[in-house]
C-alpha cells in the first residue's frame, strides 16, 4: 500500500501506543491511512491547518471539559474535520454528550470491531462530501446550461382506461426506459408500479373518474423497466382518450431556479449518503427550530429506531456491506414513516425521528407495525440473505418545556433498554406527572380549572370532516382548548387527566355543550360531533340538562351528533346503551368514536343504536402499504353498511391514507390532511 495513497488523518493522544494501535487496527481491516501523531492540544490547530486531513481522533479522559477544549480547537481551525473521541468507557450518555458538541461518535480501542466500522464511515462520509462541494463549484459554473436543460424537459404523461395504460408520452417512456410505446401500452398500470402502493392507487383512480379527486399527489415506487425502482410524486386528472373517460397521470418535471440550485446541494450536504437522513449535527440543529414553535394538538416524540444485535450481524455480513444493511433497514422506516416526520442518523445503525402525531398511541402503533415489518424483510447483501429485529425506544417532549437534549437522551437509552430486554419491542420513557407528584400538581389543576370554568377561560375549536362521496356535508368535530391566566392556550393533554381525577369533566363537558349548541344556531352547521366523558355517559341527570338546553338554543337536535369512545361503550354497556337510546329519543345522533381496536366491536355495533362510527386514527399508521391492515378496515365498514351507519375515519395524514380509505368504502375522513383545528367564531 503505497504511502502517497493513504488517507491522511490526526490522532491527538500524549501516548504513542494509541497511535500505533489506531494504525495497526486499520491497516490489518485495508483501510489505507496515515496517522499523523500529535502529542499536546496547543498543537492541534497549527496541525489542522498544515494537515489536510480527513479525520481527528482525540483521546480523552474521562472529564467533560476534555472534549469541550477538542472541539473548540477543530471548529475553529478544521471545522470540515470529522471528529471521533477515543476513551476507555462508552455509553449511551457519553456518545449523546459528544454529538451535541458536534463529534460524530466515541469509540474505544476495547471494540476494535466497531472501532473500524465507524472509521470507515465517517471516512467515506468525508470523502462524499469533498466531492458534493467539488460538484457546488462545478454546479456555479455550469447552472445556466443546467437551468435551460430542466427548464426544457418534458412532464412524463399516461393516460389510464379501466386500469389499462392507453397512451403514453416519451418522457413517460424515457422515466421506465422502454424505447418505444407499443411495449408499455395495453397492460396494466400495476404492473408499472409496487405492489404496496396499488390499493391507494386504485382508490385515486376510482376518485378521480367520479371528480372527487382534487390538487392531492399520490407518491407511489414506480417498477422501472431494468429492474430498479424510483419513488415519483404522481398529479391525477379526470380527462377523455378517445372519447372516453380517462385518467391522466402525471410525474412533473422538476424546474429549479437557479437560486434552488444551491438550496438543494446545501440539502444534500446535511444528509447521510447511506440512509437519506440528516446527519447528527443538521438534525439537532432542525429539531431545534421546530421544537422552538409549539405545536397546535396532538403531540410530538422522538423515536429512535436501530436493528437489533448489530455488531453481531456486522460481523457475519463483514465491514464492506453494513452501510447497504443500513441503507435497506433506513428504506423500510422511510416506506412507513409520513414525509413531514424529520430524521436523523446517530451513531452505527440507529436513525431518530421527531414525530407529531394525533395521540401517543398512533406513534406505539406505528412502531409496532415497523417491528413486524422488519421482522418479515429479507435483506439481500451481495451472495448473503439476512433477517433481524428492531427496537424501537420512545422520548416524549413536554409540550410545555420541550428540551432536545433530554428527548434524545431518553429515545436513545428506551431503545437500549428495549434490545437488552430481549429486542423486537417499544420501550417508552415518561418523566411526565410521577405518581409522587400527580397529587401535589392536581390541587394546582383543581383550583385552575375551576377557575377556567368560572371565568368562562375555555376555547371551542372546530375540525372539518371531509366528505369522500363528493359534496360537503358541513361536518365539523369539537376540540377544546383552556386558556390560562396569561391568556395562553393549553392542550387538553395537559390539563383533561387532572380534570379527570377529579370529577371536572362533567362541568367541562357542560360547557362544550352549551358552546357548541350556540355555536349551531349562529352558524350553518349540519353536523357537529361533541365527545362526552365517561362521567357524562354515566350522569343520570345529562338527558333532562340536555332537554333544557334543547328549549332555550332552539336548534334542532339532529345537526348535534354525541360520541363517546369505544373503551367507555365497552366498560359500562348498560349505561352507553341507556343514554344513546335516550339521546336517539330526543332527536339527537349517537357515534362511537376510537372504534375498532376493542376486544368486541361487533357486541358495539349490535346492541347500541349508532350512527357514525368513527374508525380510530391508530388503524390509519401504514394502511397504505399495510394489506392486512386494509382488510381489517374493510371488515369494519362492511359491518357498518350492514346496519347503515356512517364511517368516519380518524386521523388521516396523507394522500394514500385517502385513497385507500376510498377503495375502502370510508365515507368521511378528518385529520391534519383535511384540516387543522380552528377556533370557532360565534354570531
Amino acid at each position: 500500500m503505497a504511502e502517497s495513497s493513504a488517507v491522511p488523518m490526526i490522532v491527538l493522544t500524549r501516548h504513542q501506543d494509541n497511535v500505533e494501535a489506531i494504525n495497526s487496527n486499520l491497516r490489518n481491516a485495508g483501510m489505507a491511512v496515515r496517522c499523523n501523531w500529535i502529542k499536546e492540544l496547543t498543537d492541534l490547530g497549527e496541525a489542522l491547518q498544515q494537515i489536510n486531513a480527513h479525520m481527528l481522533v482525540a483521546f480523552v479522559g474521562p472529564d467533560p471539559a476534555d472534549m469541550t477544549k477538542v472541539m473548540t480547537v477543530a471548529k475553529q481551525y478544521g471545522a470540515d474535520v470529522p471528529v471521533l473521541f477515543a476513551r476507555d468507557q462508552v455509553d449511551e450518555e457519553i456518545i449523546s454528550n459528544a454529538m451535541q458538541q458536534g463529534a460524530r461518535d466515541v469509540v474505544t480501542l476495547m471494540n476494535p470491531n466497531r472501532l473500524r466500522g465507524v472509521v470507515a464511515r465517517e471516512l467515506e462520509a468525508n470523502r462524499q462530501a469533498r466531492a458534493l462541494n467539488s460538484t457546488i463549484s462545478s454546479a456555479r459554473e455550469y447552472r445556466d446550461q443546467l437551468k435551460s436543460f430542466m427548464a426544457g424537459s418534458a412532464d412524463a404523461i399516461a393516460h389510464v382506461q379501466e386500469g389499462i395504460i392507453v397512451d403514453a408520452n416519451p418522457a413517460w417512456l424515457d422515466l421506465y426506459g422502454f424505447k418505444d410505446a407499443d411495449a408499455l401500452v395495453g397492460t396494466p398500470l400495476m404492473d408499472a408500479f409496487d405492489a404496496e402502493v396499488h390499493a391507494a392507487l386504485k382508490g385515486a383512480l376510482v376518485a378521480c373518474l367520479q371528480g372527487k379527486w382534487s390538487n392531492h399527489t399520490l407518491k407511489a415506487n414506480a417498477l422501472l423497466n431494468d429492474g430498479s425502482n424510483v419513488p415519483l410524486e404522481i398529479e391525477l386528472s379526470r380527462t377523455e382518450f378517445d372519447g372516453e373517460p380517462a385518467v391522466r397521470l402525471c410525474f412533473a418535471a422538476r424546474k429549479r431556479e437557479s437560486g434552488n440550485l444551491n438550496e438543494q446541494l446545501t440539502e444534500a450536504l446535511e444528509r447521510d449518503a447511506s440512509t437519506g437522513a440528516l446527519q447528527r449535527k443538521f438534525f439537532i440543529e432542525h429539531l431545534k427550530k421546530t421544537l422552538a414553535h409549539p405545536i397546535k394538538a396532538g403531540v410530538r416524540e422522538l423515536v429512535a429506531i436501530q436493528p437489533d444485535k448489530l455488531d453481531a450481524i456486522a460481523d457475519d455480513i463483514g465491514p464492506l456491506v453494513v452501510e447497504d444493511f443500513i441503507a435497506q433497514f433506513a428504506g423500510l422506516v422511510s416506506e412507513t414513516r409520513q414525509a413531514s416526520d424529520l430524521v436523523g442518523r446517530f451513531g452505527d445503525g440507529t436513525l431518530v425521528l421527531l414525530m407529531e402525531r394525533g395521540t401517543a398511541r398512533d406513534i406505539e402503533v406505528w412502531a409496532t407495525n415497523l417491528i413486524r415489518k422488519v421482522g418479515t424483510q429479507v435483506f439481500r447483501l451481495g451472495e448473503k440473505q439476512i433477517s433481524c429485529t428492531c427496537s424501537v425506544g420512545v422520548g416524549l417532549i413536554d409540550a410545555r418545556s420541550p428540551n432536545a437534549s433530554n428527548a434524545i437522551a431518553d429515545a436513545l437509552s428506551a431503545r437500549r433498554a428495549a434490545e437488552t430486554a430481549g429486542g423486537a419491542r417499544v420501550n417508552i420513557v415518561d418523566h411526565r406527572e410521577e405518581d409522587t407528584k400527580r397529587e401535589a400538581a392536581d390541587e394546582v389543576w383543581v383550583k385552575r380549572i375551576r377557575a377556567a370554568l368560572m371565568e368562562n377561560r375555555f376555547r371551542l375549536m372546530q375540525q372539518p370532516i371531509a366528505s369522500l362521496l363528493g359534496e360537503d356535508k358541513g361536518m365539523f368535530d369539537v376540540l377544546v382548548r383552556m386558556v390560562d391566566e396569561q391568556g395562553e392556550e393549553l392542550l387538553p393533554a395537559e390539563f383533561m387527566a387532572a380534570a379527570e381525577r377529579n370529577d371536572l369533566m362533567k362541568n367541562i363537558d357542560r360547557w362544550v355543550i352549551g358552546a357548541s349548541m350556540t355555536f349551531i344556531a349562529s352558524r350553518p352547521v349540519k353536523q357537529l360531533f361533541v365527545r362526552l366523558s365517561k362521567d357524562s355517559v354515566r350522569d343520570k341527570s345529562l338527558l333532562q340538562w340536555l332537554l333544557n338546553q334543547l328549549k332555550s338554543s332552539r336548534i334542532e337536535p339532529g345537526r348535534l351528533a354525541f360520541q363517546i369512545s369505544e373503551q367507555i361503550a365497552t366498560e359500562y354497556l348498560g349505561d352507553t346503551s341507556e343514554l344513546a337510546n335516550g339521546l336517539r329519543k330526543i332527536g339527537f345522533r349517537f357515534a362511537i368514536e376510537h372504534f375498532g381496536t376493542g376486544r368486541d366491536p361487533q357486541r358495539l355495533i349490535a346492541h347500541l343504536p349508532i350512527d357514525y362510527l368513527k374508525v380510530d386514527g391508530t388503524l390509519m399508521q401504514g394502511l397504505a402499504v399495510d394489506q392486512a391492515l386494509q382488510g381489517r378496515v374493510r371488515d369494519l365498514v362492511d359491518q357498518a353498511k350492514g346496519r347503515n351507519i356512517g364511517t368516519i375515519a380518524e386521523r388521516v395524514e396523507d394522500a394514500n391514507t385517502m385513497a385507500v380509505l376510498w377503495q375502502l368504502g370510508i365515507e368521511f375522513i378528518q385529520g391534519y390532511f383535511v384540516n387543522e383545528p380552528e377556533q370557532v367564531v360565534m354570531g
